[in-house]
């Protein structure tokens, strides 16, 4: 699955799932630029991209504000030549029971994690649609297709990501730029590592495959979505979850 000669973009790369996913891309030969807004965390990892003898880069932006994100792919391209996977990874919680939860949690969850993946990916298609080639890969969740009581913010932006992907892909399927998104189940992650322990062990029970997933589960799913093996692929979600949403 090489992806030598490609470049990607990865939002939220700094840590977690995102580092995992943009060092996978690495690994496959990719050139990866890295944005999140812990600019610090983000260096860190372009550090190790580098160390894999890819081009990169950091950059610290909001994906919420349009002309940050405009000014992120543009330096991209100029730093390092194109983009041609987009993986829109950011995203935020800001969990509450819907008659407890504040207006400006709703609107700071659906800002970053839906309108930051359109912010993006308006941009990315600018220069895709030239290129008349891209992939663009939005990460939603287990929870946008099942829905979860005290995320309804978070739950309304990765269904509405889903949506989003499958409108992508219709409108550009004859650019030649295909647009998938990647559902994660609970992942172990710093969020999942930091409830009690009989808090995991009850999730794990709802696994079919018994435990939590990892972020590197995920990293494969998206590193295969890039990969020419999946060019014949556009509009769909890969679940990522051991079995608990089928």
């Amino acid at each position: 699955m090489s992806l030598e000669g490609k470049t990607a973009l990865v939002t939220g790369g700094a840590q977690g799932i995102g580092k995992e996913i943009a060092l996978a891309l690495a690994a496959d030969g990719a050139d990866v630029a890295v944005c999140d807004v812990n600019g610090e965390a983000a260096q860190k990892t372009v550090s190790e991209i580098g160390a894999k003898g890819r081009k990169t880069a950091a950059f610290t932006a909001n994906v919420a504000a349009p002309a940050e994100v405009a000014a992120m792919i543009d330096q991209t391209v100029e730093k390092l030549g194109k983009i041609d996977i987009l993986v829109n990874n950011a995203g935020i919680t800001r969990d509450g029971l819907i008659m407890r939860m504040k207006e400006e949690d709703w609107d700071l969850v659906l800002d970053i994690n839906l309108k930051g993946a359109f912010n993006c990916t308006k941009t990315a298609l600018k220069y895709m649609t030239r290129q008349r080639s891209g992939t663009i890969i939005n990460i939603a969740s287990i929870v946008g297709a099942m829905g979860n009581p005290g995320q309804a913010n978070y739950v309304a932006s990765k269904a509405g990501l889903i949506g989003l992907t499958k409108t992508i892909a219709r409108e550009y399927a004859n650019r030649n730029v295909t647009a998938n998104a990647v559902a994660p189940g609970f992942i172990d992650t710093a969020m999942t590592q930091a409830l009690p322990d009989n808090v995991r062990a009850e999730l794990s029970k709802q696994i079919p495959l018994g435990r939590l997933g990892t972020s590197d589960d995920v990293a494969q799913a998206v590193r295969f979505l890039a990969s020419p093996a999946a060019t014949y692929i556009t509009g769909q979600v890969l679940h990522v979850n051991g079995g608990m949403y089928m």
